[in-house]
C-alpha cells in the first residue's frame, strides 16, 4: 500500500527484479525466474517439485536451468537418478555460491528499496 485509504496511490505498489546481463551485449544471463527456480531447487532438491511450486512445467524448468548453464558456461544443477526414493537434484558448488550471493544481494536490495520507495510515496502523497 502506498498511501492512506482513499488516496490516489492507495492501490499502487512498486516492484523490481534483478537480472544478470552479459557485459557487451546486455543479453540476459540469469533472470528473476531462473534465480527463483535455483532457490527452489536448493530448498526442495527436486526440479519437478520446484517447477510445481512455481506453476511451470518440468520441461520449462529444465530449459531455464539449461539456458542459465549455457550462458554462464558451467553447471549449476546436478541430477542423480534415484532408487526406491526417487531421484534428486542438487545445486553444484557454483550453483550454491551463486544462490547464496543472490540471497544476500536480494536482501540488501529489499532493504534499500523499502527506504527509497517509502520516501517516494511520501513525496507523491503530499
Amino acid at each position: 500500500m502506498a498511501g492512506t485509504k482513499g488516496s490516489k496511490y492507495y492501490d499502487v505498489f512498486l516492484d523490481y527484479s534483478i537480472v544478470l546481463r552479459e557485459r557487451n551485449t546486455s543479453q540476459s544471463i540469469l533472470t528473476q525466474e531462473q534465480l527463483c527456480l535455483l532457490l527452489n531447487i536448493d530448498e526442495l532438491e527436486s526440479i519437478a517439485a520446484s517447477a510445481k511450486k512455481m506453476d511451470i512445467s518440468y520441461r520449462k524448468a529444465w530449459e531455464l536451468v539449461r539456458r542459465a548453464e549455457e550462458e554462464l558456461g558451467f553447471p549449476l544443477v546436478s541430477k542423480s537418478r534415484g532408487g526406491s526414493e526417487g531421484g534428486k537434484s542438487e545445486l553444484t558448488a557454483d550453483g550454491k555460491q551463486l544462490v547464496e550471493a543472490y540471497r544476500q544481494l536480494r536482501n540488501e536490495f529489499d532493504d534499500s528499496v523499502k527506504r527509497v520507495v517509502k520516501k517516494f510515496f511520501q513525496t507523491i502523497n503530499r
